[in-house]
């Protein structure tokens, strides 16, 4: 039995496109970077923090699997996390305007006798933005609660002038190596 580890609505529906069976579990992790953690190295850790703690909920459920993702937007080495306020996601969307950003969401997935993970980098360019536009988009509510303060699949899309990777992997679950991580457990 496949368990998600996720709290995100898109993460859910993007694993139902697989066609996968699944239960959802709540867990939550202190996400904050270590000094010196690379971006690369914080998904990688916080996607397994996700899984192990999910794993311990599920431990004596029979052939049990679980998932974790977490997804970060990375500029210039710097960590966007999800916004504080409204203002820290005007701050950090006018920062990405006219500029290229790597988005990374990492994999993990588990059972009794193994782990796998798995790192998907997508380079995304936002076109030029106005202060204007940008705050008419936060106020929508949509930028809260997201990695980078957008969600790419909303009215953010408008903002994107380019991306090189996985349109999945932006919205939190690339799905391309969710499934070829799934196979390895059988799941899929």
């Amino acid at each position: 039995m496949l368990f998600l580890a996720s709290k995100s609505p898109r993460r859910r529906e993007l694993l139902k496109q697989l066609g996968i069976a699944y239960s959802v579990l709540d867990v939550d992790v202190v996400e904050e970077p270590l000094p010196g953690e690379q971006p690369e190295e914080y998904v990688r850790r916080v996607a397994r923090e996700k899984a192990d703690a999910a794993w311990l909920e599920v431990a004596s459920v029979p052939n049990a699997v679980v998932l974790s993702a977490d997804t970060e937007v990375v500029l210039d080495d710097v960590i966007f996390g999800k916004p504080a306020d409204e203002e820290d996601a005007i701050r950090q969307l006018l920062r990405l305007s006219g500029r290229t950003h790597l988005v990374h969401t990492a994999l993990c997935a588990l059972d009794a006798g193994q782990e796998h993970e798995a790192l998907s980098t997508t380079e995304v360019r936002f076109g030029p933005v106005t202060e204007a536009g940008v705050r008419a988009y936060v106020a929508t509510g949509e930028a809260m609660g997201k990695a980078g303060s957008y969600g790419i699949q909303g009215r953010a899309a408008a903002f994107i002038e380019h991306l090189s990777g996985s349109y999945t992997g932006v919205m939190g679950l690339p799905l391309c190596e969710t499934a070829r991580l799934l196979a390895r457990f059988g799941i899929g």
